[in-house]
């Protein structure tokens, strides 16, 4: 069950990783568009507003189409083969669902409480009744949700039913089309029970967010908490998703929320926390600009002398890209299985640190690095909400010098074997003689030498396989932003975890038969090389 949690969890993270950019063109396109900070040059009607306007307006494709993004993201990362295959099912069962429901609540929408769902007329910035608009299709907002199930669906009928010969006269019918068949007659029951059931459920979401936003301090830190705490697990999407980019809080999320507010606050003298209370729950990028890379520096402090030059080496790289990236996986995983009990604490710590924050006022977009802070927060809205900012860097600072000191004195009173403490001979060959020539004969049978060279993540591809058993051992392979995520037949054929950092990697998660390599930011790249080198040698294998 944690390992399907895990895959889902990972699955779900290929859309999100567009949105970050996406949040920075339309912070850009709001600040340029502000007469605030620009004056009349960002008068509406000027070249200068259109044009900026027009931009922003591309910006807001992911999150006016958010839904259609998980439901092709979820079978990329989902489907066992034919993944393109699988996207496009998606798609068209997802789009006939809501023509169901489009159709079920025009014909018959007194009996489930939307009476009169055909004049209703959409509105921008409205919650129309819990209606939307979805690739021109009038329908119920189930938002990420109603995409996350028909998605779910689609996939179970792919993987089952993709390759099921039927009759030689219903060949025509085979693949993707008797897969949509399938779902076409599966969505009109679900249709109905969405008709009848959600607008039930949005009921109880404002509900929800009555009780999470009542809940103060108490529910910023549980949820603060949790959001780093399960980042070995890789259960962390799951917390943070809903909340970001799903109902849970707001209708439609509270990162597209709070930027189609943006100009709004930016123009009031009102407190940020008084506009915007649940941005509470978005403050979880704090640790990853003012912790992570003050960690870094804890491990640098505590480094052997000897090896302080390849520590600072390894470290400076991953504290920069936490800091203005936010993304934290390359640090966390340098220290996370030397000692639990510090990443125990600096979930805490982080936790605290947002709580703190948002008791004394600090609310905002503030769930990535220092790149995304300063495009959708600090520029934006410096002007009236200085003072607010100013409360964030100076507690910002002040728990970056108790993590400091924390990590320094745990790691030496302890002897924890963080990065530039490990022993001078535990340097360990990645693979022995036989190993090795087993590896030259894959690759010489799988690439060209002009390719290898040119190609910086084929080594790293072969020598992962190997570790993990072989081609044969690999039951399923598939990554999020920096981890391969794979299911092994046989955890006892693995390499050791000190082989897999010799291969560059920089960690290794086990549960059970479900392993996460920890590889980087060009995880995709790897992965793109081993399933090269799989097809390869399954192709090889059917010839032979």
């Amino acid at each position: 069950m944690m390992q399907k949690f895990q895959k889902f969890g990972a699955a779900m993270f290929v859309p999100v990783l567009l949105f970050s950019f996406a949040g920075i063109v339309v912070a850009l396109g709001s600040l340029f568009t502000n007469q605030q900070v620009l004056g009349s040059l960002a008068n509406p009607g000027t070249t200068w507003n259109s044009i900026w306007d027009t931009i922003s307006a591309g910006g807001w494709t992911v999150f006016k189409q958010e839904a259609l993004l998980f439901v092709v993201g979820l079978p990329i990362g989902l489907a066992n083969k034919s993944k393109g295959r699988a996207a496009m099912e998606s798609v068209i069962t997802y789009m006939t669902y809501n023509y169901f429901i489009g159709a079920i609540l025009t014909h018959w929408g007194k009996n489930f409480g939307i009476p009169n769902f055909a004049k209703v007329q959409l509105v921008e910035n409205s919650t129309n009744y819990g209606l939307t608009e979805i690739a021109g299709i009038k329908t119920l907002d189930t938002s990420i949700i109603g995409a996350l199930i028909v998605a779910g669906i689609v996939i179970w009928l792919h993987n089952r039913y993709f390759d099921k010969k039927l009759p030689e006269w219903l060949g025509t019918f085979q693949g993707s089309t008797y897969v949509y068949i399938l779902g076409f007659f599966i969505m009109i029951p679900v249709a109905v029970l969405t008709c009848w059931g959600w607008p039930k459920v949005q009921l109880g979401i404002g509900g929800i967010q009555q009780f999470i936003v009542k809940s103060g301090v108490i529910g910023v830190w549980i949820y603060n908490f949790l959001n780093r705490v399960l980042i070995p697990t890789g259960l962390h999407h799951l917390v943070y998703i809903p909340f970001q980019y799903g109902p849970a809080v707001v209708a439609g999320g509270l990162q597209p929320y709070w930027l189609q507010h943006l100009s709004q606050f930016a123009l009031s003298t009102h407190p940020l926390k008084q506009l915007a209370p649940a941005m509470g729950f978005q403050l979880y990028g704090n640790e990853k600009v003012f912790l992570a890379p003050i960690i870094c520096l804890a491990f640098y402090a505590t480094a052997k002398k000897s090896k302080k030059k390849q520590t600072s080496a390894l470290l400076i790289p991953a504290a920069l890209t936490s800091f203005f990236a936010g993304i934290t996986e390359p640090i966390d995983f340098t220290y996370l299985f030397a000692a639990p009990i510090l990443w125990i604490i600096y979930s805490i710590i982080a936790a605290t640190m947002n709580t703190v924050m948002f008791s004394l006022g600090v609310v905002g977009n503030f769930s990535g690095g220092a790149i995304d802070m300063a495009a959708e927060n600090w520029i934006p809205l410096w002007n009236h909400h200085w003072q607010t900012f100013l409360i964030q860097f100076i507690v910002g600072i002040i728990f970056a010098i108790i993590t400091f000191f924390i990590f320094k004195f745990m790691i030496k009173k302890f002897n924890y074997i963080t990065p530039g403490r490990e022993d001078d001979d535990q340097e360990v060959q990645l693979l022995n003689k036989k190993e090795y020539q087993n590896r030259k004969n894959l690759q010489s049978q799988n690439f060209d030498n002009n390719k290898t060279e040119s190609n910086p993540y084929i080594d790293r591809a072969i020598a992962f396989l190997d570790l993990l058993g072989g081609d044969e051992n690999i039951k399923e392979l598939s990554s999020c932003a920096t981890r391969l995520r794979v299911s092994v037949k046989d955890p006892e054929k693995l390499g050791t975890d000190a082989q897999f950092k010799a291969a560059k990697a920089i960690s290794v998660v086990h549960h059970g038969k479900a392993i996460q390599v920890i590889v980087g930011l060009d995880v995709a790249q790897v992965l793109e090389a081993m399933q090269e080198l799989r097809k390869k040698n399954q192709d090889n294998s059917s010839h032979n």
